[in-house]
């Protein structure tokens, strides 16, 4: 008999017995399942997260922050260096010949989330009156748009559907001003729509601020970035940096994806390593209620690999059975599902919805696998070594 006819008649006589075996079993798939669950719903996280921030930015836009700040909270530019701004050349202009640049300032507000009435800090940008030419995916979907020198503001739909008081007609308190909810806008969900927006010069003098966070400006062409960059870059007065939206953006996520990396690995390495002992546990177990049974197929002929690679088969399917209920369980419980958590240094809430991929799904498989492949070496290799007539003393 061949060796793949051996390996065949011995894996398919393995599988005939599992249902007398549904338990320990079970313990493998329970097992792989949970670590999987767990890894891809992190990745998911994270996938999610970038997602939304990468999804903020475009290749035509640039963003101008003092030199030297981290994010848009951190920077901070006077009028004058936001006219030079305007002015510099490579920045796109509308019919009316006037910069289609956006001059935001940020404030934090202090609200509370809907489902469990926690106190978080949400963002407040002010807007330039170029701004929904700047960012055309800007649209409202309910109410109007804010009107200049009133204290009125529109919130995003991530926001409102995460935060208490969002309603048109609600009144936002803080320290300095009282505001108007007046409408609901999209950004096809990203970033921004986490955040509350206001008249950028309504937003200054409700308390007395004098500069400003950035400049969002929409290019003449992607290639145009270096030409806006060397104007203002070899002004020395002006001290700022200027950085494609796209890789800003991208560079705010490395922080939270880096955090959610290291529980990927921690949390994810402790329940592995408890799965591994749960599956080698079992396909002992498995082996040594199968002692007799493997010493009759060695003596009338089947050869060690075959029995080597009949109980590694039955650890694998286990394991990858136990992967493909945990990434279904990922997918029924968290894909879509909108969760927040702080970004930048600003530490305002940025939410976003939790996305589970395909690729993240095979990832998980392959996770469970590697715990079935672990679980089943040991065992198999000792059921290949089991001395035939010891074995058989026992019948």
């Amino acid at each position: 008999m061949s060796l793949l006819s051996q390996v065949t008649s011995v894996t398919a006589m393995n599988l005939r017995s599992l249902p007398q075996r549904l338990g320990p079993s079970f313990v493998i798939i329970i097992g792989s399942g949970g670590v999987v669950a767990v890894l891809v719903a992190v990745l998911a996280m994270a996938a999610g997260m970038t997602k939304a921030l990468q999804g903020t930015g475009r290749d035509d836009r640039a963003i101008v922050l003092r030199n030297g700040s981290a994010s848009e909270s951190g920077s901070a530019l006077t009028r004058g260096a936001v006219q030079i701004i305007m002015d510099a050349p490579g920045i796109k202009h509308d019919k009316d010949g006037k910069p289609m640049a956006s001059a935001e300032p940020l404030r934090l507000l202090k609200l509370f989330k809907r489902d469990d009435g926690s106190e978080v800090t949400a963002l407040l940008r002010g807007l330039g009156a170029q701004a929904m030419s700047v960012r055309p995916e800007m649209k409202l979907i309910e109410g109007r748009m804010f009107q200049p020198s009133v204290n009125e503001l529109v919130v995003g739909k991530a926001a409102k559907a995460q935060y208490r008081g969002m309603e048109i007609g609600s009144r936002i308190a803080t320290r300095t001003a009282t505001w108007t909810v007046v409408g609901t806008f999209t950004t096809n969900g990203d970033a921004h729509e986490s955040e509350l927006a206001a008249d950028a010069d309504t937003v200054m003098s409700s308390d007395h601020g004098a500069t400003y966070g950035s400049v969002t400006a929409l290019l003449d062409a992607p290639s145009s970035l270096g030409k806006l960059a060397d104007s203002l870059t070899t002004n020395p007065p002006l001290r700022v940096d200027v950085t494609r939206e796209r890789d800003y953006f991208s560079r705010q996520s490395k922080t939270v994806s880096s955090l959610l990396s290291i529980i990927v690995y921690v949390v994810g390495g402790i329940m592995g390593v408890g799965a591994v002992f749960g599956a080698l546990n079992t396909m002992y177990s498995a082996v040594s209620t199968r002692t007799t049974e493997i010493a009759t197929l060695r003596a009338i002929g089947f050869g060690s690999t075959a029995i080597v690679v009949s109980v590694l088969f039955e650890a694998l399917l286990l394991a990858a059975a136990g992967g493909i209920l945990g990434a279904l369980a990922a997918w029924l419980f968290f894909n879509g599902r909108p969760v927040s958590t702080t970004q930048g240094s600003a530490y305002a809430q940025l939410i976003f919805d939790i996305t589970v991929t395909l690729q993240l799904a095979l990832v998980g498989v392959a996770a469970s696998s590697i715990i079935g492949f672990i679980g089943g070496v040991f065992p198999a290799i000792r059921a290949a070594r089991l001395p035939i007539a010891t074995a058989l003393r026992a019948i």
